[in-house]
């Protein structure tokens, strides 16, 4: 295989496991980042850190209500090695040892984060303290869907606020969810809640710029379930394999989006399963990183064209008719209302039967064609939109291929077991179906998936949605060649494997 693993630091990987014997520590604190400089807030977007110590291993978890880890949003690229080196300089935490995850919420935070979070680790340092542990699910499919539906003709297409989505007519079938919601529970000796984490996955982008800076339905999610434990418990989003899996009614038109419900009805369900946990010692504390090395696309020139030689039979296949807007939608509803006499009322038809049956006859025919001639033009001008908009992404990332003058990406794959609860993170946006290939392969109720860790590369669709025809995207907002999903696969399944036999294998 050309692309293999590069590992830092240790062998094939860098475990660092814990004695059984030793006691897990923990310690919480969160900041609010929230730019100064938003016009709008509707809620606050905080950084949150979990400290967690056995023996001598520290692990440093932040979670963070922000786009992304550098590359797009507001976090700059230098976040994470400038972090990362201030907490080994001034806490001797390792790089490996760090996990910073964004729950992918479109709100606005401050681009100095860096002594924020800082601030928060050493608060959380400060207050560390014995912990037990519980690992377990729970699910929720009530608030989220997938972005993208199967068409008759066996084309993809994706939903988004950028432009029109499928016709009803159109559509055959569309994509799963992932509805388990993966759940860790860290209590203090005398029983009360310390941590709670939820991996689930879903695009936080129901709350619209229009309601300002927001943590989207995560926030309100952590929100509650803060609030049921009196603050004493704090509560980390992490975000799963939510590439290609919207708010469930993203682009209803009819009532004013609103991030709060769903954020409501996730925290219900968390805190409904995440209660029925029981802890106990934990077992061990053992993180892990490698670098993958994934190839880049190089079929961008082919695509590209194949893009804009449909767009252009698309524009060819426009043709004129004799209505605009205005008349087009008059004859369209007296067509749709009454298909049987159309252009009069039944007794003006009964009334002209034997004066001028023919004329009305000819009449409704040639007006119906007029609808259908606009309805087949508004039909290839949203496809065209669709087109243009995947085009320009297509086209940005042929540029940035070109201009990085390497073959090939490099990034983190990062292991995590806290007891029984076990994670492997990625730094792209991850489709479902990658997410539930890894859980089925490695069988494990305790194993999950999260993207959108430690980096930022864009979409990572499947082998099949990057050679969706129908363009949507996952497909073109994409670095990667198709290879990517064997490599990472392969990688994370062996990531979970590792960590489940190192705990196994503990004294």
């Amino acid at each position: 295989m050309r692309y293999q693993v590069a590992v830092f630091l240790l062998g094939m990987m860098f475990l660092v496991p814990s004695a059984r014997a030793e006691n897990l520590q923990a310690g919480t604190a969160k900041v609010d980042i929230t730019s100064p400089d938003a016009t709008k807030v509707h809620d606050p977007c905080f950084a949150k850190v979990l400290v967690l110590r056995q023996g001598e291993n520290s692990v440093v978890l932040v979670t963070l209500d922000a786009v992304a880890i550098g590359t797009i949003g507001y976090v700059p690229n230098d976040f994470l090695p400038s972090l990362r080196s201030r907490l080994n300089d001034e806490l001797q935490v390792p790089a490996g040892n760090v996990l910073v995850n964004a729950s992918h919420c479109h709100g606005h935070v401050q681009r100095d984060l860096v002594p924020a979070v800082m601030q928060a680790v050493h608060e959380a340092w400060k207050k560390i303290e014995p912990v037990r542990i519980g690992s377990g699910s729970t699910t929720e499919s009530r608030i989220s869907e997938n972005r993208r539906v199967i068409l008759k003709d066996g084309r993809q297409v994706d939903m988004r606020r950028a432009y029109a989505f499928a016709w009803d007519e159109e559509i055959d079938s569309t994509g799963p969810i992932d509805s388990q919601v993966g759940l860790l529970r860290l209590d203090r000796l005398d029983g009360r809640p310390l941590a709670l984490v939820y991996n689930f996955a879903c695009h936080p982008i129901m709350n619209p710029p229009a309601r300002g800076s927001s943590a989207d339905f995560p926030g309100a999610a952590s929100h509650l379930l803060e609030t049921a434990f009196d603050g004493e418990a704090m509560a980390f989003f992490i975000q799963g394999c939510a590439g290609d899996i919207n708010p469930v009614r993203y682009k209803e038109v009819h009532v004013f989006p609103d991030a709060t419900p769903l954020g409501y009805f996730l925290g219900v369900s968390v805190l409904d399963a995440i209660q029925a946990i029981p802890t106990d010692d934990p077992q061990e504390l053992i993180c892990s990183r490698q670098v993958l090395e994934l190839p880049r696309a190089t079929d961008y020139a082919d695509r590209i064209a194949a893009l804009e030689s449909e767009r252009e039979k698309l524009v060819s296949s426009l043709r004129g008719t004799n209505v605009n807007f205005k008349t087009f939608l008059a004859l369209m509803l007296q067509e749709r209302l009454h298909p049987d006499y159309p252009s009069l009322s039944k007794q003006g038809y009964l009334h002209d039967e034997t004066i001028q049956r023919e004329d009305h006859t000819l009449f409704d025919a040639e007006s119906k064609a007029q609808v259908d001639a606009y309805l087949a033009n508004i039909r290839i001008m949203e496809r065209i939109t669709r087109l243009n908009t995947n085009l320009a992404l297509l086209k940005k990332h042929q540029r940035e291929t070109m201009e990085a003058g390497n073959s090939t990406l490099e990034v983190e794959v990062c292991g995590l077991r806290i007891g029984d609860f076990k994670l492997v993170t990625f730094p792209g946006e991850l489709t479902v179906q990658v997410g539930q290939n890894i859980k089925a392969a490695v069988k494990d109720p305790t194993a999950f998936v999260a993207g959108y860790t430690n980096g930022y590369i864009y979409y990572t669709p499947t082998v099949a949605q990057r050679a969706n025809t129908g363009y949507a995207q996952e497909d073109c907002d994409c670095l990667v060649a198709p290879s990517w999903q064997l490599l990472f696969e392969t990688a994370a399944v062996e990531v979970l494997q590792e960590l489940n036999s190192a705990g196994q294998e503990s004294p």
